[in-house]
């Protein structure tokens, strides 16, 4: 029997990645709605599993060209993710021809627009500039100077972030520090922790550690924050580019919101067996 041969409550999925920040795309227009917390979980196990840092759900959309759905390696919900969203408007550029797209996430209706050179463009929308939004656990007055160690920023970005400015961002021990970080009490939703250095006016060097997840290559949403909080620290230009372990994200903090250009990439297509998900 051919290995690949389809069976009812299989469920097909593609594969993509934004500069290493990979993704599992499921699209229930065309199969099965099968993501849940457990479901999600078991797919992110990169042993058990397929693997990914954020699992994508599509779904018909009444308000924009669909409506997406973000889930964590951990089981957990997102409502942003910066680097699937370029994913995205690929995604939805490719099927309908269309330079520009909109998709509904679970925080606002993002656009996302062809930027040429296989570059996508996508607003993330404006930065979350009050305790409140952000969320943290309590009111602090400077966002940009919390009172941590290092006087890290907050922002948010549809996720939370926590942005450490530091003088070598490679001798920062991510793996150890991160998940404590993540959970610190003042953000009660947890938070995903990014460490930067400022080469110059234009240009930072980022690292990440992902809320729900790990280290990872990439993170879209990470990056606009980084963007936004080096600005108003007095750090950088609205205008910046970013170079992750995964390669380079041009964000521009306009009026309108946080505009982030860099590259997709659809590696393969696949399917996950009906026998897999039965046993999870």
């Amino acid at each position: 029997m051919n290995n690949m041969t389809k069976h009812s409550g299989d469920l097909p999925f593609r594969k993509m990645h934004g500069l290493g920040n990979d993704f599992v795309v499921v699209d229930t227009r065309h199969g099965p709605d099968l993501i849940n917390e457990k479901t999600a979980k078991a797919i992110g196990n990169r042993y058990f599993g397929v693997g990914f840092d954020q699992l994508v759900v599509l779904r018909e959309s009444e308000v924009a060209d669909l409506d997406v759905e973000f889930w964590n390696s951990d089981g957990s919900r997102a409502n942003a993710c910066g680097n699937a969203s370029r994913c995205i408007g690929q995604i939805i550029m490719d099927e309908t021809g269309k330079s520009d797209v909109t998709f509904r996430t679970g925080h606002a209706i993002l656009t996302a627009s062809d930027a040429g050179d296989g570059l996508v463009s996508v607003n993330m929308g404006l930065p979350q500039l009050d305790w409140e939004s952000v969320p943290l656990a309590h009111a602090v007055e400077d966002l940009t100077n919390l009172p941590l160690d290092g006087a890290p920023g907050a922002v948010g970005m549809g996720n939370p972030h926590l942005v450490h400015v530091v003088d070598d961002v490679e001798s920062v021990d991510l793996r150890a520090i991160g998940p404590g970080l993540e959970r610190h009490p003042l953000y009660p939703e947890r938070t995903n922790v990014e460490f930067i250095q400022i080469l110059d006016r234009e240009t930072i060097r980022m690292r990440v550690w992902e809320r729900g997840g790990e280290i990872t290559l990439a993170c879209g949403s990470g990056a606009c924050a980084v963007a936004v909080i080096a600005h108003l620290k007095g750090l950088t230009e609205r205008k910046v580019t970013v170079h992750l372990d995964g390669g380079p994200l041009v964000l521009d903090w306009r009026d309108d919101g946080v505009w982030m250009t860099g590259p997709t990439a659809h590696v393969f297509d696949g399917v996950i067996s009906a026998a897999f998900l039965d046993g999870v």
